[in-house]
């Protein structure tokens, strides 16, 4: 189920031909409501900051990236494969100078590897892939949190292939941000991204100094349409 499509139940896709209805109506805001408490049982965690994106994983992963970095940010990006690749593209294209570390496709990093790069910059923040999608290599998370927090930074993960496949334990492994797609282990249509955010996520995002070089994506604003204002952003 990691590479995707799955297949869909029958059930979801008849949901799906049910009448479309209006992005503030109250039976729309309970789903949304709804959604979130199941996301949050999803990726194992309490953080209040857990939604989805439209868009596919690809958006999850930019709405991480542009909200937790700003130009000039050191970020380390561990690359084992494709999506580690990406993660580096989108870093570089926030500004940030990204320290990329890697292993032959198909392996995965030890603790040593990342704690030593941590230890060679001032990383805001380090960026990682769960399950590489590319290759099918599981990278065990469990104590990659402690490490980057040790060094002060935030720690990002890629969780779109393992979301519903694997044990994800965001709150458990000390995850900062993790994203995740529809189309794969959650056997949805693909067009949304599950993503949240811890607590030390938000204050970096409240402490920025400069604008969210993606309108669509900037959390600040998204923040108050899942929240108590339903501020309308976009449909």
């Amino acid at each position: 189920m990691g590479p995707g499509p799955s297949e869909v139940p029958a059930r979801v896709l008849s949901a799906l031909a049910a009448p479309t209805i209006g992005h503030l109506d109250p039976a729309y805001l309970a789903l949304m409501d709804e959604t979130r408490t199941l996301l949050q049982k999803a990726f194992v965690t309490n953080n209040p900051l857990t939604l989805a994106i439209p868009g596919t994983g690809s958006a999850g992963m930019e709405a991480c990236l542009a909200n937790l970095i700003e130009p000039g940010d050191d970020v380390v990006v561990c690359v084992a494969g494709v999506f580690g690749t990406r993660l580096v593209d989108i870093a570089q294209r926030q500004g940030a100078n990204v320290h990329p570390i890697e292993v032959p496709w198909g392996e995965t990093f030890t603790p040593e590897q990342v704690r030593d790069a941590l230890r060679t910059t001032k990383a805001k923040l380090v960026a990682m892939v769960h399950a590489e999608t590319s290759t099918g290599a599981w990278q065990p998370m469990e104590e990659m949190g402690a490490i980057a927090h040790e060094a002060g930074a935030l720690l990002v993960a890629d969780v779109v292939t393992s979301l519903g496949g694997h044990q994800v334990d965001v709150d458990a492994w000390g995850i900062d941000a993790a994203y995740s797609g529809t189309q794969k282990c959650l056997s949805c249509p693909p067009g949304l991204a599950p993503v949240t955010f811890s607590a030390a996520a938000v204050a970096a995002m409240e402490a920025r100094t400069t604008k969210v070089r993606s309108w669509y994506l900037d959390l600040s604003m998204i923040r108050s349409y899942w929240g108590s204002d339903r501020a309308y952003h976009h449909t």
